[in-house]
């Protein structure tokens, strides 16, 4: 195989994994956005026992902060899993998972071996993640992005439009110079 050729496609095959970052975004999004969904829901329809556990925990006005925890979970996963305003919910989601750890999980964690262990940390950072890369192309924040470009800028969305009808015509062109390999 001639090298060139080789650097070439590898080149091609990395642009378009570049091109396809929105993928991670959504599975993130779906994942997580469910999750919290589904726990803060079943939070909500038994909030007495939520409230009873945060007394027990000794969290400060149980009835008010277990509400709260609850309907920020289930709201927040349905936000996310719609990626409408990503970056705003992602915040209170960290919070939320923030308390967690230091008001019940620090309790039984005795080194690094333990903490890395507990699921909140990974919950908080994967909205540390949305929080910076967004909740990518195909979600409502995504839509809203295009829009908003297309109205401010209209010129830009019909250039952005005859570009991406360009890669198009290029992308089929390599898939058929491809079939040399």
């Amino acid at each position: 195989m001639n090298p060139k050729k080789l650097v070439m496609f590898a080149t091609e095959l990395f642009d378009r994994l570049s091109a396809a970052g929105w993928i991670p975004a959504l599975l993130m999004r779906l994942f997580v956005g469910y999750f919290f969904m589904e726990t803060g829901w079943g939070k909500i329809h038994n909030l007495d026992a939520f409230t009873t556990r945060f007394a027990q925990w000794g969290i400060p006005h149980p009835a008010f902060n277990a509400a709260l925890s609850a309907y920020t979970e289930f709201l927040g996963g349905a936000l996310t899993i719609l990626g409408l305003g990503m970056r705003f919910v992602s915040i209170p989601m960290i919070i939320n998972m923030i308390v967690a750890i230091v008001t019940v999980k620090l309790k039984n964690v005795s080194g690094l071996d333990d903490f890395v262990e507990l699921d909140e940390p990974l919950y908080a950072l994967s909205f540390v993640w949305l929080f910076f890369s967004g909740a990518g192309w195909l979600s409502v924040d995504g839509l809203f992005k295009r829009a908003l470009n297309f109205w401010i800028r209209p010129e830009r969305s019909q250039a952005t439009v005859g570009a991406l009808s360009t890669r198009c015509a290029e992308a089929r062109d390599d898939a058929n110079g491809l079939r040399d390999f």
